[in-house]
């Protein structure tokens, strides 16, 4: 029940967490990061699980697996999608890498990502963690997918650069 209850209740402080000015810097980020590799950030905050994965017990990561379903990260060209998931009620944060990165990229790289971006969360620094995510993504995107050569002249930006919003 508690977990019920912060929930909710997050999802009420969601416009403090991620109003419009923050939104569109975050955009501006993940368009920058974009110019430099040819991958794909997508970002989704959400403020409280929906009631089914709650009484279901399910995970923030559960949930990030969903979002990066639905909002299409899976769905690139050179499988080169990155989700960051932020679930404000835990100040949890997900990092999901398509299979064309995820197969070049260690998963304790990830954690040791994850690591540093939770303690910005946990001090309610939102912007700044998502931004924190954002550079330590960039690198092992220019690394695998740099923006220059023959990768580089099919480069389009197949996913909005803008926050999805949850909540």
């Amino acid at each position: 029940m508690a977990r019920l209850v912060r929930h909710r209740l997050s999802e009420g402080s969601l416009r403090s967490v991620m109003p419009a000015d923050v939104s569109k810097r975050l955009a501006e980020r993940v368009r920058a990061s974009e110019q430099r590799h040819t991958g794909q950030i997508r970002i989704c905050v959400e403020g409280g699980l929906p009631l089914s994965y709650i009484w279901r017990s399910a995970s923030a990561r559960d949930r990030a697996i969903t979002q990066f379903g639905k909002l299409r990260v899976w769905d690139t060209e050179h499988n080169n999608g990155v989700l960051i998931y932020l679930l404000v009620a835990e100040h949890a944060i997900e990092i999901l890498a398509d299979r064309g990165i995820a197969r070049n990229v260690e998963p304790k790289v990830w954690q040791h990502m994850l690591e540093q971006m939770r303690k910005q969360f946990a001090e309610g620094k939102y912007e700044d963690g998502l931004t924190e995510a954002i550079a330590i993504v960039t690198p092992a995107l220019i690394e695998q997918y740099p923006a220059s050569g023959e990768a580089n002249t099919q480069h389009k930006n197949e996913l909005p650069d803008g926050p999805v919003v949850l909540g």
